[in-house]
C-alpha cells in the first residue's frame, strides 16, 4: 500500500471515496472542490491505493485562524480522514495521520487538531488512540507534531 498525494490522475477516485464518507455531497460540487487543492500551499490530500483500487485519504489544511485546544498558529487541521470499511483497523488511517503529520511539521505546525461529531464515538475512539488529547466537549481534537 502506497501513499499517493492528490494530482489530476486521481481526483475522480478521490472524489468517489469522499462522497462515501459524505453521501449527501454532490460529485461534481466536491471534484471541483477537490480540483482546487491541487497545487496549493497550505492544504494537500493524500491517499492510499491496494493494487488498483484507492481505499482511503486524508485531507488536511493549514489554519492560521483560532482553533480550539491550540497553543500556536499555525496549525495543522485534519478537515477528513476516510478507511473503506474492509480495509479498517488496519493501521491505514493511522499512517495517513502520519504523513499529514510530517506535511504539518513541514509547514512550521507543531500542533494537528481534528474535530467530529458529539455522536462519532469510532471517530472520538480513533483520535484518542493515536494520541490526541480531547480539547473541548464539542469534540475538537488537538495532538502534538
Amino acid at each position: 500500500m502506497d501513499i499517493e498525494p492528490l494530482s489530476a490522475d486521481n481526483i475522480k477516485p478521490l472524489t468517489e471515496l469522499v462522497l462515501e464518507l459524505w453521501p449527501d455531497c454532490a460529485f461534481d460540487e466536491e471534484y471541483e472542490n477537490y480540483k482546487n487543492i491541487l497545487g496549493s500551499k497550505n492544504e494537500i490530500c493524500y491517499l492510499i491505493k491496494e493494487q488498483e483500487i484507492y481505499i482511503a485519504f486524508i485531507h488536511l489544511t493549514i489554519r492560521n485562524d483560532y482553533v480550539e485546544g491550540a497553543t500556536e498558529l499555525p496549525v495543522a487541521y485534519l478537515e477528513a480522514l476516510y478507511v473503506k470499511p474492509n480495509y479498517q483497523n488496519l493501521g491505514i488511517g493511522k499512517k495517513l495521520i502520519a504523513a499529514g503529520e510530517s506535511w504539518g511539521r513541514q509547514k512550521g505546525c507543531k500542533q494537528l487538531a481534528s474535530d467530529t461529531e458529539l455522536n462519532n464515538f469510532s471517530s472520538i475512539n480513533f483520535h484518542k488512540k493515536i494520541g490526541f488529547k480531547e480539547a473541548n466537549r464539542i469534540v475538537c481534537f488537538i495532538k502534538e507534531l
